[in-house]
């Protein structure tokens, strides 16, 4: 019997905490892109990936975590300089930049050195990780 109040209380709480956290998420609000970041085109994709190191954000406005990369993202276009950038490819209007690239959750971040992917992230990333992941091509 104590086992099972136990049991209840536990999940209890561990339903709080998970709500606590669905709901911060949830209401992450959308931020303006900085200047330095590229908005990736089917049509402009090759041209801005060529000789380049780019981090490419696909991303959607409906996911949450995606919106808690934003500022991040922002803060890493801002300190990257000379071939070296952040892009963005929003996975609802280029689906098929999302599939050829097997995107199949979001977030995903990839990385590309002249166009060809060296290394992907799934998931929130802190901004230390990422510019150490770009300082490592």
């Amino acid at each position: 019997m104590q086992t099972t109040i136990g049991i209840l209380v536990l999940i209890t709480i561990l339903g709080f905490f998970i709500y606590r956290a669905y709901s911060k998420m949830k209401n992450t609000p959308m931020v303006e892109d900085h200047e330095k970041i590229l908005t990736l085109t089917d049509k402009n994709f090759q041209q801005q990936t060529r000789n380049k190191i780019v981090l490419i954000d696909f991303w959607a406005s409906w996911c949450a975590p995606c919106r808690m990369m934003a500022p991040v993202l922002n803060d890493v276009a801002k300190e990257l300089n000379g071939n070296s950038l952040v892009g963005k490819v929003n996975i609802e209007q280029y689906q098929s930049l999302a599939q050829r690239f097997g995107v199949r959750s979001i977030p995903t971040l990839i990385l590309l050195k002249n166009g060809i992917e060296v290394n992907r992230f799934v998931g929130v990333k802190s901004k230390d990780f990422l510019l150490q992941q770009i300082g490592k091509v």
